[in-house]
């Protein structure tokens, strides 16, 4: 198996290793499984992947670019929202959407490399 391009999330973002972490505990592994429930959609993942290559971008332009209804997108961005993932920033009436997290571009990463390594015979 070859290695995947990803340097992970701690590294990214400053963080310990994770073999150099205290055990997870059971409320950090509940915090986890609320995250992955929010990435476990592929609208929100599609959002995240067209905003890190994007920057920032609006409702209208991500609605454009996955082929969704805007009334859609600004559901799924709420919920992005709410977990702090992305953040906003207002230009007149325009409302600029960018990833918060700088770890959500290692995490996409690492899923693509994991299904793409899956899926080697």
């Amino acid at each position: 198996m070859t290695e995947c391009a990803a340097t992970g999330p701690a590294g990214a973002a400053g963080k310990p290793a994770l073999a150099d972490r205290p055990l997870v505990t059971p409320a950090q592994a509940a915090e986890v499984v609320g995250l992955f429930k929010v990435l476990g959609n592929d609208t929100r993942l599609r959002l995240l992947h067209a905003m890190h290559r994007e920057g920032e971008v609006t409702v209208g332009e991500l609605a454009q670019q996955v082929g969704l209804r805007v009334q859609a997108v600004s559901n799924q961005l709420q919920r992005l929202s709410d977990r702090g993932m992305v953040t906003t920033r207002r230009d007149g009436a325009r409302i600029w959407y960018s990833i918060a997290d700088p770890c959500i571009p290692a995490v996409l990463d690492l899923a693509l490399c994991l299904i793409e390594e899956s899926a080697r015979p």
